[in-house]
């Protein structure tokens, strides 16, 4: 039990239903849809919909998704919402073009098919249960008639606003006063309401064929894009439903999609950190250390070999998960030494949303959408007034690797959702957003409830840290002397200078019959339910 002279959230308990998000008018319209008699994956989409318009930097109709359903006492499916890049995409074409070792964010060429909307679609045929139209009501009203924007969101905002202003579109949309919208000022979306409106009523189509397609194309290929209607046209049934990968973890099996996602990462940190004691009663500079070097191996393997699944030599995520593979790794980390850095050169993947829903029937989801970099790409279309990802930046410009760029392919992600089970039931869905620290973030936050027995609030809450790019990424609550402990073990520790990460989860109390949820207050969201 938490401290209650400290300042703090308390763990949501609740019978029914619950929804846990990083924004508070989510979290209220999937409540809402909850209490209405909505299914999980029902309240989730009226909950990211809403998303998309209330933190429009993080996430939008011109982003991708992943998702992991668990049905009541079903078997869990994932499902990759991720889009492609265009038919005429290759290395060779986008060199001549004059691009060498990456893809810049703001590059037309970083923009892949969005596949955010087909997935919603696809998610809602096979599972939900309210129309759309119930469904968008929320955010169709946030988008037209305006919202009033929060703390975290401004301060995001405020911090990106140079990168936005770059594009004309951008500048005009997301800096009406010729700055970002400040905490409690009221800011609209009509354009994405109208957007809303049409998907609600044509289905996938009204985003992938006709005026909206048309209007993207044209303006990527102003920028110089490869897009084409036809590579717009082939993606409106382009999500898919496929197997989920996992391992088994403290008498727990966790869940994740499989590639072209980085879950793959989360499963390798864990599996080595389950050869050390990583109780509460470890110190925590030996906890952020035996995490650090198990991020620095499992993220070093999937730099060099994840991609889309169709890429990848078969047999590839065995083989990672192996026990002789993960017991070669647990050798390479020293307690008392930092390895030399295994460093990866991908870019900086940042902003998503991340939510779990509950619903009263005990069917669970774990849901995830993202554009990318804070503003995605940065490319709004003026017509449409949708925002392009730019989940492209994540390819490689290297011939034959497996994340390479390619016609039709998806790149690598780093937007995972997570779920837990236990003796075959499920008992949470879960998520950490942030980008790169996601995978070391799933890992940190099961080691919190799995080892140390922390409740969800109190492991959501836990001090942060990240070893990225040769440094060891500390909040600052991490106390002088465990960060001098850390440099003479031989890491680099800088000051974070954002929050690292943002978590949701909620854990089925099957025995109690009660859920446990908790949201993260790095983010201005909750965990309600009733």
């Amino acid at each position: 039990m938490r401290d209650f002279f400290r300042p703090g959230r308390s763990t949501t308990i609740c019978r029914e239903a619950m929804i846990a998000t990083s924004h508070p008018l989510a979290t209220s319209a999937g409540l809402e849809i909850l209490a209405a008699g909505g299914n999980a994956v029902d309240a989730a989409l009226a909950a990211v919909a809403v998303q998309c318009v209330v933190d429009p930097l993080m996430t939008g109709l011109g982003g991708d998704c992943f998702a992991l359903y668990a049905p009541a006492g079903g078997e869990v499916v994932a499902l990759n919402g991720s889009g492609r890049a265009p038919g005429a995409a290759t290395v060779a074409r986008l060199k001549e073009l004059g691009l060498d070792r990456e893809i810049p964010q703001t590059s037309p060429h970083a923009v892949t098919i969005p596949g955010a909307v087909a997935a919603w679609l696809k998610l809602h045929r096979r599972f939900g249960t309210l129309s759309l139209d119930r469904l968008f009501a929320r955010a169709i009203g946030h988008a037209e008639t305006g919202f009033a924007v929060t703390p975290r969101v401004a301060w995001d905002w405020a911090r990106n606003a140079k990168t936005v202003e770059k594009d004309e579109g951008g500048k005009a949309l997301f800096l009406p006063h010729g700055r970002a919208p400040l905490a409690g000022e009221v800011f609209a979306q009509p354009k994405i309401g109208q957007r809303l409106r049409e998907v609600a009523r044509h289905g996938a189509a009204a985003f992938y064929l006709g005026a909206t397609a048309e209007s993207l194309v044209k303006r990527l290929k102003a920028l110089g894009g490869l897009h084409t209607v036809d590579d717009f046209a082939a993606a409106v049934d382009g999500a898919d439903f496929v197997a989920p990968i996992g391992a088994d973890y403290q008498g727990h099996r966790i869940l994740e999609c499989p590639p072209n996602g980085q879950g793959i990462a989360a499963l390798l940190i864990l599996k080595i950190l389950e050869g050390f004691d990583l109780s509460d009663g470890v110190s925590l500079a030996d906890r952020i250390h035996l995490h650090a070097e198990a991020t620095k191996l499992a993220y070093h393997h999937r730099d060099v070999l994840i991609g889309d699944a169709a890429a990848m030599p078969p047999g590839t995520v065995d083989s990672l998960l192996s026990e002789p593979t993960i017991a070669a790794l647990r050798r390479r980390i020293d307690a008392a030494r930092a390895m030399p850095p295994a460093l990866w050169d991908e870019p900086e993947h940042k902003d998503t949303v991340y939510l779990c829903v509950v619903d009263r029937d005990g069917n669970a989801i774990s849901f995830i959408n993202s554009i990318f970099h804070a503003f995605g790409s940065t490319r709004v279309d003026p017509e449409t007034g949708i925002l392009l990802h730019s989940r492209g930046a994540s390819f490689r410009l290297i011939e034959g690797h497996p994340n390479a760029i390619g016609p039709g392919k998806r790149p690598m992600h780093t937007i995972i959702p997570g779920m837990v089970q236990k003796n075959g039931r499920t008992v949470m869905p879960f998520g950490v957003m942030g980008g790169q620290y996601q995978a070391a973030g799933h890992a940190a936050l099961l080691s919190g409830i799995l080892d140390r027995k922390l409740d969800i609030q109190a492991a959501i809450d836990a001090t942060r840290s990240f070893a990225f790019g040769g440094l060891l990424e500390v909040e600052p609550t991490i106390a002088p002397d465990t960060i001098a402990d850390l440099k003479r073990r031989g890491h680099a520790p800088a000051k974070a200078l954002a929050p690292i990460g943002g978590a949701q989860a909620i854990w089925i109390d099957h025995a109690a019959g009660v859920l446990l949820g908790g949201s993260d207050p790095r983010k201005d969201g909750s965990a309600l339910g009733f």
